[in-house]
């Protein structure tokens, strides 16, 4: 008998199943896969001794996220390595936009827009735990202060207006900030991109675009551990394919898509959820191609060599070209590729002289197109001879996501489309949308504010709910992690 029972073994079902623990409940977690992480997964998918993150490769919101900050990272033997430049934009003609840490040398380096590139991020990033804060909130109860809501939806309104390009008068700045918009996979002035744009354009200053050494598992298997440590359960290989297997818990949590949700509860959902869930849409997919290579890219660009994370695709107008053709169903001829150099920062990721190199581009949902030539011919332009470096590649496309993680629907790995709408009300309008017509069942995947990402923080409000209302515990989750966290070590 356990008290609650976690499906999914993703950082948010993780993040759960901590809370649940340090609550002193008996909790039990079930994934399909045979190892825990779900988008925070490594494996040596192309040669012995090259280590891939199979998902998520760099963490601006693991770094800053309330859930990982009260949980301590680093105390719990996780390594988060801060690439100098959090991420670089190369362009046609061997320049770039280089995006430091320092918000003062980015500004430097920015020239005659660097004024402006401070007064964009200068105050959020003054600001930047109220604007973590907000964004990684369920949305319903934003602990913001005023002046830091204004100054953030000021900004908003601008990049999502035709007035986002009247602050910058070159190309770098505005092909920075639209590389950003477009981790949305959505045509990069839609407001939800523009909230993504600000966000980690803001934490790129803060404490950077964060690699875990060793891999993004260094993460999972933290909690993992953790919750091993409170008396949990992990079961991995655990296929569930109906909720009336955990009939004696008192809880469950669905760290799942909304289609694994109808799949589970069968007919047990009323009619119009079931319909409503029925109807999230589904967005822009990624083909995700991993390369084994001889030496480090050779960027033809100064800088880019030491950015952990880059978006290849060339001007602002290249991108939301790129961008609306995938909206659209199609294909771009010069897709958006979005890379992460690990071994900038981490030399455990390849044999000696060897280098991993994580991409993916965007692409339609549900597509079977292997772009992997495509997504080369994209990095030769900006890094002439890389594709004589490649040893290996392991190709993933968006068709194949689905098996292996059910939630990445038809390649989303947004896990539902981040339109507006559907990033304030996701999976469906309700005021609690981690809760369901389902008695002490919830949801606490990235399909439930605030989205998609490595922060554990939709875990963290679907845990508050089961314990509050369940349990009766309203004790402060963050007070749990912070009370019972182990010292680091010295």
């Amino acid at each position: 008998m356990v008290d609650a029972v976690v499906v999914g073994a993703g950082p948010n079902g993780l993040a759960a199943a901590v809370i649940l623990a340090r609550a002193g409940l008996a909790v039990e977690v079930h994934e399909a896969g045979e190892t825990v992480g779900g988008g925070c997964r490594t494996a040596e998918l192309t040669l012995p001794g090259y280590r891939h993150d199979v998902c998520a490769g760099a963490h601006p919101m693991a770094a800053a996220s309330p859930f990982f900050r009260a949980f301590d990272l680093a105390a719990h033997g996780v390594e988060l390595l801060a690439p100098e430049i959090s991420y670089a934009h190369p362009l046609d003609g061997g320049g770039a936009g280089l995006a430091w840490r320092d918000l003062d040398r980015t500004v430097a380096g920015l020239g005659r827009d660097g004024a402006a590139w401070r007064r964009l991020f200068g105050p959020l990033v003054r600001e930047w735990q109220e604007l973590v804060a907000l964004a990684m909130s369920d949305l319903r109860h934003p602990p913001l202060r005023a002046a830091t809501g204004v100054r953030f939806g000021l900004r908003l309104l601008e990049q999502a207006s035709p007035l986002w390009g009247m602050r910058f008068r070159d190309e770098v700045a505005p092909a920075m900030l639209t590389g950003i918009a477009a981790h949305a996979i959505i045509p990069p002035r839609a407001f939800s991109a523009a909230g993504v744009a600000l966000l980690l354009g803001s934490l790129a200053h803060v404490d950077g675009w964060v690699i875990p050494r060793g891999g993004s598992q260094a993460i999972a298997d933290a909690l993992a551990a953790e919750i091993e440590k409170s008396g949990g359960r992990i079961v991995t290989g655990s296929r569930v394919d109906s909720l009336d297997e955990f009939r004696g818990a008192r809880t469950i949590l669905l760290d799942t898509a909304p289609a694994e949700l109808l799949r589970l509860a069968g007919d047990r959902l009323p009619a119009g959820y079931a319909a409503r869930l029925g109807r999230v849409r589904y967005g822009g997919a990624a083909c995700k191609v991993d390369f084994a290579l001889s030496g480090p890219v050779p960027w033809r660009a100064p800088g880019c060599a030491s950015a952990g994370t880059l978006h290849v695709v060339g001007t602002r107008a290249e991108a939301v070209a790129a961008e609306r053709a995938v909206a659209a169903g199609h294909h771009a001829d010069r897709p958006y590729v979005l890379v992460v150099q690990p071994d900038v920062v981490d030399d455990t990721r390849a044999p000696q002289g060897g280098h991993t190199l994580y991409a993916y581009a965007h692409v339609p949902n549900g597509s079977t197109r292997d772009v992997s030539d495509t997504m080369i011919a994209q990095l030769e332009r900006f890094a002439p001879g890389v594709r004589d470096l490649i040893l290996a590649r392991h190709v993933r496309t968006a068709a194949e996501m689905p098996f292996y993680n059910a939630n990445y629907i038809g390649g989303d790995i947004s896990a539902g489309a981040m339109t507006m709408r559907q990033t304030i009300f996701r999976p469906t309008p309700r005021w609690n949308p981690y809760s369901t017509p389902l008695p002490g069942v919830y949801l606490c995947s990235a399909s439930t504010p605030p989205g998609p990402g490595v922060h554990g923080m939709s875990g963290l409000h679907a845990a508050r709910h089961a314990l509050h209302t369940r349990f009766g515990i309203t004790e402060d989750p963050l007070a749990l992690l912070r009370r019972t966290a182990p010292k680091a070590a010295p």
